[in-house]
């Protein structure tokens, strides 16, 4: 499965772009349909270019498929970006770890990105370095994103916490993991049990980080 690395760099220019765009969203599409055994031969049609086009911008299955995770990562990463950008003008902690649980069950939740992370995790076994490319590119990236959610939040007095590496798994853990364990299964929880389990998430996590007043 593996190409020769020692090929020359990678085509760069406007058109070179675009091919390698396309390629990546119609890889997207058939890991998504097909699983991790998507010939490539298949990709290429589906972008409209030839196989030889498109190991010219990736050595392998294992770097397009990890290019695909990185670029469905950056779209969530981008949303959270907005929401920590919006919350300068909110003076209220709850409104701001509400708006921000939203944005990550929102992002968490788009089908594509779901589907990606349970392939992920069926192909451990034979690749671990996708779970590796994973966690750097995914889970990894929205921890740190998250954390400085709550740095702001401290640094305005509206959060204190003293172990930011336990509070972003307990709010993760509080709104996010469950749709990703029932994902894990084919099943799915509706709007309301949503909206309640981010509610009393919230609410949860406030009772635990939220200042204290003096005396």
């Amino acid at each position: 499965m593996a190409r020769d690395t020692s090929r020359s760099p990678a085509p760069s220019g406007k058109r070179a772009e675009r091919n390698r765009q396309a390629i990546v969203a119609a890889a997207r599409d058939m890991f998504v349909r097909d699983g991790f055994d998507t010939n490539m031969d298949v990709i290429a049609a589906a972008a409209g270019v030839s196989k030889v086009t498109v190991y010219n911008h990736f050595r392998s299955k294992e770097e397009l498929f990890t290019e695909v995770i990185g670029q469905a990562m950056d779209e969530a990463h981008a949303t959270l970006a907005e929401v920590r950008a919006h919350l300068v003008d909110t003076g209220d902690a709850r409104e701001a770890l509400t708006r921000t649980a939203r944005a990550m069950v929102e992002a968490a939740t788009d089908p594509s990105r779901l589907a990606l992370r349970n392939l992920v995790t069926s192909e451990l076994r034979r690749f671990p370095e996708l779970g590796r490319s994973y966690q750097q590119r995914g889970p990894g990236r929205s921890a740190a994103a998250l954390g400085e959610v709550f740095g702001d939040l401290c640094a305005r007095g509206q959060l204190a916490i003293a172990d930011m590496e336990v509070a972003v798994i307990q709010f993760f853990g509080l709104t996010v993991y469950p749709h990703l364990i029932v994902s894990s299964i084919g099943a799915t929880l509706g709007q309301d049990l949503t909206d309640r389990l981010i509610a009393d998430g919230v609410d949860t996590f406030l009772s635990r980080h939220q200042p204290r007043p003096p005396g």
